[in-house]
């Protein structure tokens, strides 16, 4: 194992982080304004990154092919986003997260098709344990249940609304990752993510807008504002070091290991939020989590 393992891990602790942050801050706040708030923290972040390790220059010689990736995975990223949000306002951490976390099956097969990484046959057995654990950590009958209970009252959200938004969530996550492994082949990482961050503020702006949620911006209180803010550092850090250790490891390890921040959230979840976890949801977690180490440690 290289140095990209020490950025992936780290990528995870924060990805975990900002999950439960962002679940704290949208209890009052519209989904998409929410999202269209931590993007500029993310935003910001990841420029004064660039300008402390100077690569700000470099964005003269970036060639169209990159710029197209980049902006393309931005896009992804933002729709990833805004799904995942929703997701978490409409469901439980514990719901939500799994599906998401999902993304690490198709980003695996996705980099097979398009990136000629290779897929072992101890890959291919990590990616059924991964499915199976997946599958084990949903208990959806329980879940809706609990989604219908948690919807305010007069709000008229499908029974499957949190399920939808995950599952779209995680197809736009899977997108994301792979294009943006592309897009940043031969640019500086941190220069790489800021240009990304570019394509997703006009996109969520565009959400709230559409949606009119820039009219509750008055509405936010301190406490909201300051769990999205630090929610969107959160994500700026999980970005910066996700980007780097996509750009010195295969994406078909960077992405699991970064994903393994589900036990993290779980455990956060657990602590912070007070949400509890059955027997069947906890085996799930091992084998998703077992699935997800098997390839990289015995490779």
């Amino acid at each position: 194992m290289g140095i990209w393992f020490l950025y992936a891990a780290g990528a995870a602790v924060f990805a975990a982080m900002t999950t439960i942050l962002a679940k704290i801050g949208l209890k009052n706040v519209d989904s998409h304004l929410a999202t269209a708030i931590r993007v500029i923290v993310v935003f910001a972040f990841a420029w004064l990154m660039v300008f402390i390790v100077g690569s700000a220059g470099e964005i003269r010689q970036v060639d169209g092919r990159t710029w197209v990736f980049l902006i393309l995975s931005g896009l992804a990223t933002g729709g990833s986003w805004l799904c995942f949000f929703r997701a978490l306002q409409l469901g439980k951490v514990n719901q939500v997260v799994p599906i998401d976390k999902s993304s690490t099956i198709m980003t695996m097969i996705l980099a097979f098709i398009f990136l000629r990484e290779s897929l072992s046959a101890l890959t291919v057995v990590g990616m059924v344990l991964m499915a199976l654990g997946t599958w084990m950590m949903l208990e959806l009958k329980k879940a809706k249940d609990m989604s219908c209970k948690d919807n305010e009252p007069g709000e008229k959200i499908s029974r499957h609304g949190w399920l939808f938004f995950a599952l779209l969530a995680a197809v736009f996550a899977s997108l994301t990752a792979i294009l943006g492994r592309v897009g940043i082949e031969n640019i500086e990482a941190n220069l790489g993510t800021a240009i990304r961050t570019m394509a997703v503020i006009p996109m969520s702006w565009l959400m709230v807008f559409i949606t009119g949620g820039q009219k509750d911006i008055k509405k936010i209180d301190r406490s909201s504002w300051v769990f999205l803010l630090l929610s969107g550092v959160a994500t700026g850090a999980s970005w910066l070091l996700f980007y780097r250790a996509l750009q010195l490891g295969n994406a078909s390890h960077v992405v699991p290991i970064d994903k393994l921040s589900i036990v993290l959230t779980m455990g956060f979840a657990g602590l912070f939020l007070k949400e509890r976890f059955s027997k069947r949801s906890l085996a799930g977690l091992v084998l998703l989590t077992t699935g997800t180490l098997l390839p990289i440690l015995l490779a």
